[in-house]
């Protein structure tokens, strides 16, 4: 299902000549969404030679998906941030998000960009107990942020407090990108197979570079760096209702189990139901938000609904900086938590200073590098307990149904011809069959029933029912290269 910002047309980005043998730039990019563009970009302007790599369309993954909030407010944040890294670093993050807005919104006006960028305010709100929110404003007014307290606001039902954060925004994400990336050399539908010092080899060549910026997402390398030990993946749900009375401020639930809010245009986008990457139910994740949609909305009507998918690090911070010691001169952007939009300005400006030997104060805070606080050790642990029991499960676990139990329009892992396979059986009756084995790591996959697809619960890489790569940090599909008996069974190569 597309989101909004993909319904509209844009015309394709430029392109340029094709790469054959060994090549030379200043910089590599590895990623065209919203933070490897602005990166790029950044350098670009700086004088830089740089050429973006992605495996798919400029602004085609995780970009796509967002609610386009640009906002230094996020969450519960700045209250913990104090506590666990220290005022000084707690104000390094602070500073960098709250400039980040200045800097969408000068971009735009220099440029002349029509992207439907709006100054809006930004509200985090409780429907019980407003405690938390009094010492989230405490702690954002000490590091410099003009955050006020209200019980007033647009929303369907009574609230016990809002957090306001004036002078945010929001805008609709690929018309700005594409703007962006047609003044770059971007090369799309152009996998990076390795990075190998300084240099990244792809499908034809191999392109030398003085530094290369991993903007994946999620890294492409599992060593050095380890982030997937640091970090999950999570799913969160979209439903654009037209017909809803429209609000002027964004909302979000103090609450991570509740909703958010935010007009774009004529369509009010209720957001929420999320759940960590592989851990899917029954009970359906688009049913819950178009249940509170028509609770909350009873006049109001789904235009359409989609996903997205955010790299959770254990201490809700990003990892910018370099990306391992052994690596000077690789650098990386992730972990973005629900806030891509503003971290990856946030990436774009450290990577450029650094990389053209400019002080960024506020760097610090968010080297990758730097230790977890004690708070999110549990969480570092938790994480690891999580794929320690998907890999069991892989090697352990042993099906009981067989493809003759899957229903038409269902899905799930099956004994067939003696083998433990994911089989997706389609309303015609065809079957198809993936490998249970994430090729990333070797988790056992779990079937997504709302979404008909194959999520690794450990480190959130996602396949179609035919085992095609949807979400990294796998880069390859989940393939079953061996034949099957039956009649009617379809091998996906």
């Amino acid at each position: 299902m597309k989101s909004i910002w993909q319904m509209e047309a844009l015309p394709p980005l430029p392109k340029p000549q094709p790469l054959r043998g060994t090549v030379r730039a200043d910089v590599a990019v590895v990623g065209a969404g919203m933070a490897g563009i602005l990166t790029a970009y950044e350098l670009h302007r700086r004088g830089a030679r740089v050429v973006v790599f992605d495996r798919g369309k400029a602004g085609g993954g995780v970009t796509a998906g967002t609610t386009a909030k640009i906002t230094s407010q996020h969450r519960l944040i700045y209250d913990r941030l104090i506590t666990g890294f220290g005022e000084e670093r707690a104000a390094q993050y602070a500073q960098a998000n709250q400039r980040a807005i200045r800097q969408y919104a000068a971009l735009v006006e220099d440029k002349g960009i029509d992207c439907a960028f709006e100054r809006r305010p930004a509200f985090v709100y409780a429907k019980d107990d407003a405690s938390a929110l009094e010492r989230e404003a405490a702690a954002a007014v000490r590091l410099g942020i003009p955050a006020t307290l209200t019980d007033r606001t647009e929303l369907p039902f009574s609230v016990a407090g809002a957090l306001c954060f004036p002078d945010q925004a929001q805008f609709d994400p690929l018309r700005f990108l594409h703007a962006l990336a047609g003044e770059l050399t971007v090369y799309e539908d152009t996998p990076v197979w390795n990075i190998e010092g300084n240099a990244v080899t792809f499908r034809g060549g191999r392109l030398r570079a003085k530094a290369v910026v991993v903007a994946t997402h999620y890294p492409i390398l599992n060593t050095p760096g380890y982030y997937f030990l640091r970090m999950h993946q999570q799913r969160s749900y979209v439903v654009a209702l037209s017909g809803a009375p429209p609000v002027e401020g964004m909302y979000l639930d103090a609450e991570e189990s509740g909703f958010s809010f935010r007009q774009a245009g004529g369509l009010l986008l209720l957001g929420g139901a999320g759940h960590r990457t592989g851990k899917n139910t029954e009970g359906g994740h688009y049913g819950r938000l178009i249940r509170q949609a028509g609770f909350l909305y009873p006049q109001a009507s789904v235009r359409t609904m989609w996903s997205a998918q955010d790299c959770i690090t254990a201490d809700g911070v990003p990892f910018i900086g370099e990306y391992a010691a052994s690596m000077p001169r690789v650098f990386v952007a992730c972990g973005f938590n629900k806030w891509g939009m503003t971290g990856a300005m946030v990436a774009a400006s450290l990577l450029a200073d650094r990389l053209t030997g400019v002080e960024n104060r506020c760097a610090p805070v968010f080297s990758p590098h730097r230790f977890p606080v004690r708070a999110s050790a549990a969480k570092v642990a938790a994480d690891g307990a999580q794929a320690a029991a998907g890999l069991g499960r892989q090697a352990f676990h042993y099906p009981g149904r067989t493809l003759d139990d899957l229903l038409p329009g269902q899905g799930g892992i099956v004994r067939h011809n003696g083998e433990k396979v994911g089989a997706y059986k389609d309303d015609q009756g065809r079957v198809y069959l993936v490998s249970t084995r994430c090729p990333h790591l070797g988790c056992e996959l779990a079937w997504n029933p709302e979404e008909k697809t194959w999520d690794c619960p450990c480190h959130g890489s996602r396949f179609d029912y035919r085992g095609r790569l949807l979400d990294t940090p796998a880069r390859r599909g989940a393939v079953n290269r061996r034949k099957a008996a039956a009649n009617g069974v379809m091998i996906n190569k």
